[in-house]
């Protein structure tokens, strides 16, 4: 299966999920789910692995927060099968990424990594408010 098939598999499969998934300008899976931008990214290189990115859901203000965001991520990456949580520029990210043998191996354990990454999130924001 090529990428763009990839690509066109998961956007029907969202479709059929209720989702309003869209193509971003880097090519890349675009879908919001309980009020997060999600993006799934389908390797063109590698045809096992992909990646769920949920960007930009912690500011970064300052360097010493910056050091707060470091142990949080940490912590949450730390605490949270699968999900890794790291900043990138002024801001934080966290992300799934995984090796499955098919599209539809990824499908089957999407919306467990979109809980993952959930789950993630939580674990950062309270450790960032403690």
């Amino acid at each position: 299966m090529t990428k763009e098939q990839k690509i066109e598999a998961f956007l029907e499969y969202l479709r059929t999920e209720g989702y309003v998934p869209t193509i971003d300008s880097d090519g890349d899976i675009k879908f919001k789910y309980e009020g997060g931008t999600y993006y799934l990214i389908v390797d063109a290189n590698d045809g096992e692995f992909y990646r769920l990115i949920y960007p930009n859901f912690w500011a970064i203000e300052g360097a010493t927060e910056r050091s707060r965001v470091e142990r949080a991520a940490l912590q949450a990456t730390a605490g949270t099968k699968v999900a890794k949580v790291f900043p990138v520029g002024e801001n934080t990210w966290v992300s799934v990424e995984m090796f499955c043998p098919s599209a539809d191996a990824f499908r089957a354990v999407l919306f467990r990594a979109v809980s993952a990454i959930r789950s993630a999130v939580v674990t950062f924001k309270e450790a960032m408010q403690s």
